[in-house]
């Protein structure tokens, strides 16, 4: 990969750490480590500030004087996107859905929602189930109705351009394992819109280190997710010089830890965050990272990941728990 081609302004802390987990790894019967993309930086940290920084490079090239983004209400890439226009000098118009239909107090102004205020976006919100592509044109038109020139960055900064941030990420990740010797047999993370997934994917083919990808989904029935991530796969490897270089058996995702859906938590999530805190002081999210450790706990205690070496990329937004306070409150053991 060539990433100086593209443009690509720098956000984030890297290389983040990649750290071993030694008493998730004893409690659950494998050799786990850790990719600390929540240690990022920009606005608490997280996945999509890589994303961000081809986006970002992007926008400003072209002339832009303000991001417009959407998400759901306790988006970790709006707070992070509403960072990085804020840091240079750029407006930003944000689409908050009502996803998950919560009214409650702490999920509907705290959390990544207080951020996104205090950054200093502009929100929009619109009910659950709205076409968010229209609502982002909406948007825009708005922006330049007042003058202004938008630059349109969707849901989870997960396009090809964004997704070269993942790319990058997983030679950044090869380059530390082999520095540690450190044989690395899977890599799992949490998927939702594909860009953190798909660039993996795509980023650990074009260098050639074929390391299997678990995703463990947040949102999409499996045969759906695994689709939108191999488009997005081939599209990003395609930019990088090398299409068709994506197989269609490297995609992988697990779509059975979802729960009653986005967004939505429950025990079994609250008890995964409660382990990764309790036994190696990790704090995950309860939408992304709490739901991919609640997978990959079920799996490994079902002997799934027996004798491997598995690195769990962690996506970051603990800033979102705020926002869930009261039911992760009242199910604490």
């Amino acid at each position: 990969m060539h990433l100086a081609r593209f443009a690509r302004i720098r956000l984030a802390h890297l290389p983040t750490p990649l750290e071993p987990l030694p008493r998730l790894s004893e409690e659950l019967g494998l050799d786990l480590w850790i990719k600390r993309d929540d240690c990022t930086g920009l606005a608490g940290g997280g996945n999509k500030t890589r994303k961000l920084e081809f986006l970002l490079g992007a926008a400003v090239e072209a002339g832009a004087d303000t991001l417009v983004t959407q998400g759901a209400v306790q988006s970790n890439h709006v707070r992070q996107t509403a960072a990085a226009a804020a840091s240079h000098g750029l407006a930003c118009d944000i689409i908050l859905e009502e996803r998950t239909g919560s009214k409650a107090t702490d999920y509907v102004g705290n959390g990544n929602v207080l951020l996104d205020r205090l950054f200093g976006a502009r929100l929009r919100t619109v009910p659950g189930g709205a076409d968010m592509a229209a609502e982002l044109e909406i948007t825009a038109e708005a922006v330049r109705t007042r003058g202004g020139v938008p630059y349109v960055i969707p849901g989870g900064g997960s396009n090809a351009i964004g997704a070269l941030g993942y790319a990058d990420c997983a030679r950044e990740l090869v380059v530390q394992a082999d520095d540690m010797d450190l044989a690395i047999d899977r890599i799992v993370t949490a998927t939702g819109s594909a860009g953190t997934h798909a660039g993996l994917v795509a980023g650990l083919a074009v260098i050639g280190a074929y390391i299997p990808v678990l995703g463990i989904g947040v949102r999409a029935p499996k045969d759906r997710q695994e689709a939108n991530v191999f488009k997005l796969a081939e599209e990003t490897a395609a930019l990088l010089g090398q299409p068709g270089r994506i197989a269609r058996d490297r995609v992988v995702a697990d779509c059975d830890y979802v729960g009653e859906g986005y967004g939505l938590i429950d025990q079994g999530v609250i008890d995964a965050l409660t382990l990764a805190a309790r036994l190696d002081g990790i704090v995950l999210d309860p939408v992304y990272s709490g739901k991919a450790m609640k997978g990959l706990i079920a799996l490994a205690r079902g002997g799934a990941f027996k004798g491997e070496t598995v690195v769990f990329l962690h996506t970051g937004g603990a800033q979102g728990l705020f926002g869930y306070q009261t039911e992760i409150e009242g199910a604490l053991r």
